[in-house]
């Protein structure tokens, strides 16, 4: 892979034009990031890491699972000779650990992640935050009353592109995890078997979490990405590794939006989130498995 296109779809026509994230930076929380060479070279974008869960200081990832979701959206491709870059391989990542050596978090962790951006946002100029995180809600009766809900709007509400995964808990109704039941936030599922795609079947397995959402009629997810056996960075010896799950989703959906942020600067989160919900691709699944379809990143910006 190189800059003419990626293993998700083709992106050629965007980089042609000199679109490749460069400018936009993205928080993650996650498990944190390694300091593979696809960051690093030709220059460091790592723009900055905090360790939530034991507070080191140094950037580090234990388990893997940051380092391949930022991979996905911002990988240069360096250590793969430009055949494995991220969707948006010049923008810069956040990496922020809330997550422990085996992937498990609490929401106060992410609560206090949360309050630090929302401390220092605009000084360190985020546009988006990718949670590839679910919880189990809290609230069946009314999720939105979910603290971690309420963090993620808190985000929304100050400007921010919230971009999180819904789980993989499915394919059941009412499976769709925290926060990822806000109504604000882009909710991203999987593509999965039976979905057609760019004019190919899509074969997987049926794990992503649908809605509705509990004691609401809301569908989520809102939009589905590929997500299944993803290549992208690990977290020793500059390796790469394949990995599954709607937490590969939504860092590809996060790489789109930073390459339209970085050509429209001007767009604001509901802005981008209008655009995806008018330019879905129809995978012909139900609702309730898709949203408003597939990722579109022709669409977003061509119109088609």
């Amino acid at each position: 892979m190189n800059y003419n296109g990626n293993q998700f779809f083709d992106l050629s026509e965007i980089y042609s034009r000199g679109i490749t994230g460069k400018g936009i930076t993205a928080a993650v929380l996650d498990t944190g990031i390694y300091s593979h060479r696809d960051f690093m070279i030709p220059v460091c974008r790592i723009c900055y890491f905090r360790d939530f869960v034991n507070g080191k200081r140094e950037p580090y990832d234990d388990n893997g699972h940051g380092t391949h979701v930022s991979g996905i959206i911002a990988s240069a491709g360096r250590r793969s000779d430009g055949r494995l870059i991220g969707i948006a391989p010049e923008a810069s990542i956040m990496a922020l650990k809330v997550l422990d050596r085996d992937g498990r978090g609490q929401v106060r962790t992410m609560v206090r992640a949360i309050d630090w951006i929302l401390k220092h946002y605009k000084d360190r100029d985020i546009r988006i935050v990718n949670i590839s995180v679910g919880m189990p809600v809290e609230n069946q009766e009314n999720p939105q009353k979910d603290l971690l809900v309420q963090k993620v709007e808190e985000l929304w509400n100050h400007g921010l592109v919230v971009v999180v995964a819904a789980g993989n808990e499915g394919p059941g109704q009412y499976t769709v995890t925290s926060p990822g039941v806000s109504r604000k936030v882009i909710t991203v599922g999987a593509l999965e078997q039976g979905a057609v795609y760019h004019g190919r079947f899509v074969r997987g397995i049926h794990y992503s979490c649908c809605g509705p959402v509990p004691g609401t009629c809301g569908c989520k997810a809102d939009i589905v990405a590929p997500a299944t056996f993803v290549l992208s960075c690990d977290h020793h010896e500059n390796a790469y590794k394949r990995r599954s799950g709607t937490s590969m989703a939504a860092p590809v959906v996060t790489g789109v939006i930073a390459l339209l942020l970085s050509a429209q600067p001007w767009l604001t989160n509901l802005d981008v989130k209008m655009r995806l919900m008018e330019t879905g691709i129809d995978c012909g699944v139900p609702k309730n498995r898709q949203g408003w379809g597939a990722i579109n990143p022709a669409g977003l910006f061509y119109g088609r």
